[in-house]
Formats: C-alpha cells, structure tokens, sequence
C-alpha cells in the first residue's frame, strides 16, 4: 500500500467482503484512471449485506456508532472491527467502526467528523504495513487538520511475515478478532 499510495492519481480499493467487490467492480471499471484493487484469498464473506451497505469511491461509511472507540478499518479488517465491536460491547466497551473502502482518495471529510467526536480513541485497522498504509493516512489527515485525538494502529509488522493458514497467521501477527479487543482493552 506505501509504494501504491505514493503513485499520482492511482485509486486503492480495499474491500471487505463479496459484496463490496461486487459493487466495486463497475465502479472501477467507470473510473477514468488507474486503480489498485486488493483482493481477498480463499472464500470471500458476506459481511456488509446486514447494514444496507453501498460502494461509493471515496466514501466511507460509519457501520456502527460507539463512544468509547472509533476504529477507521479496511478490507478484512473492516470483518475483524465489527466482530470486535460486539465482543467489547459485552465488556461495557462502546465502539464505532468507520469502513475505508477507498484507501485513496480518503473520504477525509467524514474521517473528520467521526474523529472529532469527544473523548474517543481512534484506532486504525488494516491487514497491510503498519508502514505507509490507512493508518499513516489517517494520521497525516488527523494531523494536518489539527485533530488529535488519541490514536493507536493495528496493522502488520514491518517485517518479512510468514506464510501460513490465515486464522494462524492473524492470531500471529495481532489481526485477528481476540487480538484486535485484547488490544482495544490494553489501551484504554
């Protein structure tokens, strides 16, 4: 996501599940320019049917309202807060979770609005780098506009990860949804 990101006018797309791909694939194939779409292996889910969801490039959608904590999510990660989201809710936990599909452009505006919420934590959740990707977007964004909240990034290492069955490897490298609310919890 770094080397794409700093491509002029390319578009990243992110999705989270078979339907985001579905809808993005006519829009993508509409845009005027070149785009970077990520894709999921093995068998993609149905995840955003159940919250009336549609693709718009360069929008994002806020799936879950929360006081306590936002969590800016991408692709699979975007499955992962969710997931998350209900499993702190049990612990007293009330957590947003505010879909990124399109990693570029960045909806910058609601961005914005949801991180200027009072006395939130703002995490970012992606299943890339911790280097250069929707977290260091996010925080160039927050920054530039002088919006600070506290912020904290769930993402890869930056090291040569290795390969593996995926449940594996997202417990491994701290993505998966019992690492992501062990996490949230540390923080707050």
């Amino acid at each position: 996501l770094a080397i794409f990101r700093a491509m002029p006018n390319l578009m990243i797309v992110d999705p989270c599940d078979a339907l985001e791909i579905e809808q993005a694939v006519p829009a993508i194939a509409a845009h005027q320019g070149p785009v970077y779409m990520r894709l999921l292996r093995g068998n993609v889910p149905l995840v955003l049917d159940e919250y009336g969801y549609t693709f718009e490039i360069g929008k994002a959608k806020t799936l879950r309202t929360g006081n306590d904590v936002l969590i800016v999510s991408t692709g699979l990660m975007t499955m992962r807060a969710l997931e998350a989201a209900k499993q702190l809710q049990a612990d007293g936990v009330d957590v947003a979770v505010l879909h990124m599909p399109t990693i570029k452009p960045l909806d910058e505006h609601t961005l914005l609005v949801e991180a200027r919420k009072p006395g939130r934590l703002v995490v970012t959740a992606e299943n890339s780098s911790i280097i250069g990707g929707l977290g260091e977007a996010v925080a160039g964004v927050l920054l530039r506009n002088g919006v600070t909240p506290t912020f904290r990034q769930i993402a890869l290492p930056d090291a040569f990860l290795d390969a593996g069955a995926l449940p594996t490897l997202h417990d491994r490298y701290g993505i998966s949804t019992q690492a992501v609310c062990a996490q949230i919890k540390a923080w707050l």
